[in-house]
Parts: C-alpha cells; sequence; structure tokens
C-alpha cells in the first residue's frame, strides 16, 4: 500500500497543478495576466531556491547534530540549538530584511534567509534521534569489537533514521512555503504570482499561486519520502543478495 501511494503521489500532484493552471488560464482576461499565470519559470526558481537552501541547512546541520551528541562535544548541544533556533525565532520577513542590508536583493539573500529558516529542524530532530538510541545496544555494538565511527555509521544513524528523516521533511516542507516570500527580495518563485494576484485585486491569480505553493511543498515531502524509502531498501536488498550468495553450493 505504501508503495503504491509513493507511485501515484506524483501523478495526482502533476495533474492537481495542471487543473489549477488550466483554470487560472480559462479566467484571464488579458495578456498581461495570461503572463502572469506562465508560471514554469517561477515553478523553476521557486525549486531552485528550496532545493539549494534545504540541501545546505542538512549539510550544516546534520553534521552539527552528530558532533554534538558526542560526548566530548555534549557541552555545545544547548549553543548550537540556540543559535539554529534564532534563525525560526526572527519572522522571515524581518530575516530577510536584515539580509537585504548586508548582501542586498536577488537570489543569494533568499537562499542565506531560507537555509538559517531550515537549520532547526533538521539540527533538532537529528540531536533527539541519536539521544534516543539504547544505550544498552551502543554498549553492545562496542562489546563486538565496533569502532566509534562503525557504531555510528551502523547502529545509530540506522536507528534515528526516522527521527532525523522526519525533521528532514517539516525543514522542506517550512522551505517551500517561506520560499514564497523571495519575491520581496527580487528573487522571484511563485511568490510572484501571489504578489501579482494582490497588487492586482485579482484572486485567480493569488489562487493560482498559492494552490501551485502547497502543492509544490506536497512534492517536495513525497520526493523526501522516497529517498528514504529507496536509502531504507538498497542495506536490505544487499543483505538479501550476501544471503543468497553464502547459502549457494
Amino acid at each position: 500500500m505504501r508503495r503504491r501511494w509513493l507511485v501515484a503521489t506524483p501523478v495526482l500532484l502533476v495533474a492537481a497543478a495542471w487543473l489549477v493552471v488550466a483554470w487560472g488560464r480559462q479566467g484571464a482576461t488579458g495578456p498581461a495576466e495570461a503572463a502572469a499565470l506562465a508560471t514554469a519559470d517561477r515553478g523553476a526558481e521557486h525549486v531552485t531556491l528550496s532545493l539549494v537552501s534545504s540541501v545546505l541547512a542538512v549539510a550544516v546541520a546534520l553534521p552539527a547534530g552528530v558532533v554534538v551528541t558526542r560526548p566530548r562535544w555534549r557541552r555545545l548541544r544547548g549553543p548550537a540549538l540556540f543559535v539554529a533556533n534564532l534563525g525560526q525565532t526572527v519572522p522571515t520577513v524581518a530575516f530577510l530584511a536584515l539580509m537585504f542590508t548586508v548582501t542586498g536583493l536577488g537570489w543569494r539573500t533568499a537562499v542565506l534567509a531560507l537555509w538559517a529558516y531550515s537549520l532547526l529542524p533538521v539540527l533538532r530532530n537529528t540531536v533527539a534521534g541519536l539521544s534516543g538510541v539504547d544505550p544498552a545496544v551502543v554498549e553492545a555494538a562496542r562489546g563486538v569489537g565496533m569502532s566509534p565511527g562503525e557504531v555510528l555509521a551502523r547502529v545509530e544513524l540506522p536507528l534515528a533514521r526516522p527521527v532525523i528523516v522526519a525533521g528532514v521533511r517539516t525543514a522542506v516542507v517550512v522551505n517551500v512555503g517561506t520560499a514564497a516570500l523571495a519575491s520581496f527580495v527580487g528573487a522571484g518563485g511563485l511568490g510572484d504570482v501571489i504578489q501579482i494576484g494582490i497588487n492586482n485585486q485579482r484572486d485567480r491569480i493569488l489562487v493560482v499561486g498559492a494552490a501551485l505553493t502547497a502543492l509544490l511543498a506536497l512534492a517536495a515531502d513525497w520526493a523526501v519520502a522516497a529517498l528514504d524509502a529507496v536509502a531504507r531498501r538498497q542495506p536490505y536488498e544487499a543483505w538479501r543478495a550476501r544471503r543468497a550468495s553464502s547459502s549457494a553450493p
């Protein structure tokens, strides 16, 4: 059932996006509105903003979460979570305004703001997941001769994976929704469509931009879940292949 849902979800999302755009274009009253509803380029900008900032957030927060759960560096856990929490404590628009004063208008400002906004869910869930691993399991792994790196890679991270992935999914979904505000600093994205609808008091354009942003967030959540399903299945397939080869005459 889960596999069928993973396969059916992108088909449903693409169909829903096509229906939303078709509905919007059907109500366009002139060339200006038709141009505003040409969402392919803005959608690509939105995906790029969300993807780059999310990858950067995972690349920073995941290793940081691993480091602050090691016995030698546990005293840094509180400060690290405090720093990551600053990104979500400050309102997004205010953070964009602060970044604008440093880096100016454009794509870089939006990516840095979204990156800071995405750090906390990944870092917090990484810390929670690794801290929740049963110490007895870790001691048993050490008892069979595993090195600290092997314990982390083969025991702790696999056991903490569901919690860590939940944090990544939360960060990515929030990131896609927040990226709509990138239009305020000239970074493009589907926020431009929403802004055009607001400025021109055209509810149809506004609804199209908001609906496509929501569908893109659902697509991002599906993508992370699909990658997790593939990553989870590969070790099982490798184990089954080794078992088959060892039992062969």
